[in-house]
């Protein structure tokens, strides 16, 4: 085999679903895309957006030897359906990504023994290996190297795996054959676009952050905006909705059938269906605790709690009033704020 298709093999053996290259100068148009998005103010607080800009933009402005994109894909897709606590509001919805082992951990650890891999097959090669935490447009590159395409989400889409991969890139200096770009193929599907409870996307191919429920509980730190509460429901971590409905999932395997090694993605069962006032009541040694390993850790006691409280209000549920009393004298303002806002929903 060629030193790519071993590679390949190679990528399977260690877990990954989806495998492709394509050249360093790959997406030229992802540049001038993000400069826009930018300009927009469509970040919203995600600073080290526009602070990495420069580095973002192009695989090259990261690193100026590169000059092939392994890139590759995990499949995830949930074995339960993302949208089963929709109508049961005493309980809180977590992404389906993050209802098991961190990712990251994981998927670090697959690209690290595809690099030694790579290095023993190749010695004078230099690589970097990536997975969400750096500068890098996954989304386009994936796109460029065959693993699917954005979808009108904004998301990347595989025949394959539908909405569901964890993508991961490893930059070479070795000068691999690159693989065919995949096509769009959204047709005049506008599923997921309707689905947004926020309606996050102002156009296909858009998204404003800043609307979006995922930002809106991870990644933005102060009080939620008013206007958006209520469409949160019982969301208390990211939101699944527009890549849930996308009809592309019907083929998609579910991740403990597709390799045995992804069953750390599997969700753990007290994370599956929480109850807001359990949540509720969260110190931050009991956070710690309850979250050790899983990205939920990342965003801290305050905005999980936060959200809760939001949910606690959409739920309108008397049974948790005396809980979110207690919170009106939380030190943390933001959650004393969430506490006040929901108990006015009763």
């Amino acid at each position: 085999m060629s030193l790519t298709q071993s590679l390949e093999a190679e990528a399977t053996r260690l877990g990954f679903a989806s495998f492709g290259i394509a050249p360093a100068s790959a997406a030229p148009k992802a540049a001038a895309r993000l400069q826009q998005w930018l300009e927009q103010g469509r970040h919203g607080d995600m600073l080290w957006m526009a602070d990495t800009q420069a580095r973002r933009a192009t695989p090259q402005g990261l690193w100026p030897e590169v000059k092939s994109l392994i890139m590759l894909g995990t499949n995830y897709t949930p074995a339960l359906d993302p949208l089963r606590l929709k109508n049961h509001p005493e309980h809180g919805v977590i992404s389906v990504y993050a209802l098991g082992q961190d990712y990251h951990d994981i998927i670090k650890k697959r690209l690290k023994a595809l690099a030694r891999w790579l290095i023993a097959e190749a010695p004078n090669s230099e690589l970097k290996v990536f997975v969400d935490t750096a500068p890098v447009m996954e989304k386009p590159l994936a796109e460029a190297a065959g693993l699917g395409w954005q979808g009108k989400h904004t998301n990347l889409v595989s025949r394959a795996h539908g909405s569901w991969l964890f993508l991961a890139a490893i930059y070479t200096t070795l000068d691999l054959t690159p693989h065919t770009p995949h096509r769009a193929s959204c047709g005049t599907c506008t599923r997921c676009l309707t689905a947004c409870p926020t309606n996050a996307f102002p156009a296909p191919y858009q998204l404003d952050a800043r609307r979006c429920i995922s930002y809106l509980t991870i990644e933005h730190k102060g009080p939620i905006p008013h206007e958006f509460r209520k469409a949160i429901g019982n969301r208390i971590y990211g939101c699944d909705d527009c890549l849930a409905v996308c009809p592309w999932n019907r083929f998609a395997k579910t991740a403990n059938n597709f390799k045995t090694q992804d069953a750390p993605f599997q969700p753990r069962a007290e994370l599956t269906a929480p109850h807001l006032a359990d949540l509720l009541t969260l110190t931050d040694p009991d956070f710690r605790t309850i979250f050790a390993g899983s990205p939920i850790k990342r965003i801290g006691r305050a905005r999980l709690v936060r959200n809760a409280a939001i949910a606690a209000g959409n739920a309108a549920n008397p049974s948790l009033a005396p809980t979110l009393t207690t919170l009106l004298a939380d030190e943390d303002q933001t959650i004393a704020e969430a506490a006040h806002w929901a108990l006015k929903q009763f």
